[in-house]
């Protein structure tokens, strides 16, 4: 079964974001080759629900972390091979004929734009099979992780094919010669395309293995640990939100005794950036990718919805409560599906009044209750509600996240505490403010003076 989520999700938790916008996919997006840029996206799309791939992934980008080393290879030279690659056009191929003027013709001709685009082609395959048996020869031998083992096994068997052992001793100097140049361009674009693109393939995912690497490296974030699902456990130290500067980290560990946790706090207290950072650490975990915690273990999911900004549906004529309701619908079709599920929904009902948002609470929390193969996080203003729920599920973790007063101003710490907040301050930020003052303050004309 795949790792299901949607377009909501992803927008809530900021994964993608628009093209060169400041989106978590970006933290990660410095990889040195197009198609590594590719398969970086690719893996950003499709995060795994198997435990054993999950893990396959994470230990290879944790050897490249430990190990320490760069990408070894020139961007200028893969791109050329790249567009060199591409063409597949027999058209294109230099003629290596042995009539005397056309061979004269072509010394002369030797800057000539076919020539020299399969001649910098070539040079550029053979600086990046050096390169790649420099690397491969490098690497510790002993202890390495199944999928790093696997790919040098897959390099090594390339690079030792006759047909391209010859290339590693090429002599490509700074002028390759017209025959040679169509003999070689013969063996490698045409011959063995299929090898020359194994070869690149197998560079890009060690491109993107070590630019993930790099970037765990230089903001300090963990490798998770993947667990079977049947556990349904999750436990996160010091978990903080990737994106937000001198972030305050949260500790959470849920159990399948206690695999809902309602969370409430004043406005600002923090309850939606903690949301953020949990969902962003179970996305990134999903991908095989390092997250922003000191430790992670997880149960691996079936897939992830959430419901943090909510957008109105007014091109439907759908109020904001309605639209909040069709979300809550599509997550309940999925979870009676079977799948084991982590659901985060915060201030649900938000679009309605106090009394009809504090009953859908109670309901839709109580009945999430009930599906103990899956995890929830659910976070209100309605603190009523908690204490509803106190009495009805015993497998209810309350959680707050506290407002401290300064004599009439608002501290937020942003650290979870147990239980259910008692904050009611919405009155001094609006006093704080002054906002009564300015409205009061407005000398209005009067009509006909």
């Amino acid at each position: 079964m795949s790792f299901t989520t949607d377009k909501q999700t992803l927008d809530d938790l900021n994964l993608i974001g628009k093209r060169g916008s400041d989106s978590v996919y970006n933290i990660f997006n410095h990889t040195r080759t197009q198609g590594g840029a590719e398969l970086m996206e690719s893996m950003f799309l499709l995060p795994l629900s198997d435990p054993n791939a999950i893990d396959r992934r994470i230990g290879a980008i944790r050897f490249f972390r430990t190990v320490g080393i760069d990408f070894p290879f020139q961007s200028e030279s893969l791109a050329v091979l790249e567009q060199y690659m591409a063409d597949t056009d027999e058209r294109s191929k230099l003629s290596a004929v042995h009539d005397t003027l056309v061979r004269k013709l072509s010394a002369i001709i030797a800057g000539d734009e076919a020539y020299r685009k399969i001649a910098g082609g070539i040079k550029a395959l053979i600086q990046t099979l050096r390169a790649l048996q420099a690397l491969v020869s490098g690497l510790p031998k002993r202890t390495l992780p199944p999928a790093i083992r696997e790919a040098i096994a897959t390099i090594s068997g390339l690079l030792n094919d006759p047909s391209l052992v010859s290339l590693l001793t090429e002599n490509a100097g700074p002028k390759l010669s017209f025959e040679k140049a169509a003999a070689l361009d013969q063996l490698v674009r045409f011959q063995h395309h299929e090898k020359i693109r194994q070869i690149l393939k197998q560079i890009y995912w060690l491109d993107v293995c070590i630019t993930v690497a790099k970037v765990a490296r230089e903001r300090n974030l963990t490798f998770p640990l993947p667990l079977p699902q049947g556990q349904h456990v999750l436990r996160l130290e010091n978990v903080w939100h990737p994106q937000v500067k001198q972030a305050v980290p949260n500790t959470l560990h849920m159990m399948p005794g206690s695999n809902i946790i309602f969370l409430t706090g004043a406005n600002m207290a923090g309850k939606s950036t903690f949301m953020k950072s949990l969902g962003i650490a179970l996305y990134l975990a999903h991908i095989g990718f390092p997250v922003a915690a000191e430790r992670m273990e997880f149960s691996v999911c079936d897939g992830l919805f959430t419901t943090i900004n909510l957008p109105d549906d007014l091109g439907s004529g759908n109020s904001h409560f309605y639209a909040e309701v069709l979300r809550v619908k599509k997550i309940a079709r999925e979870l009676a599906q079977g799948k084991n599920l982590f659901i985060i929904l915060d201030e649900l009902f938000r679009g309605t009044n106090v009394t009809d948002a504090c009953e859908g609470t109670i309901v839709l929390t109580e009945a999430f209750a009930g599906k103990s193969n899956c995890m929830f996080v659910v976070s209100t203003h309605i603190i009523e509600a908690g204490d509803v729920l106190k009495d009805r599920c015993d497998n209810i973790e309350f959680l707050y996240l506290p407002t401290h007063m300064e004599g009439n101003t608002p501290v937020y710490s942003y650290k979870l505490e147990n239980g259910i907040t008692s904050d009611r301050h919405g009155m001094v930020i609006i006093n704080n403010e002054r906002i009564l003052e300015i409205i009061r303050s407005r000398k209005f004309k009067q009509p006909g003076a």
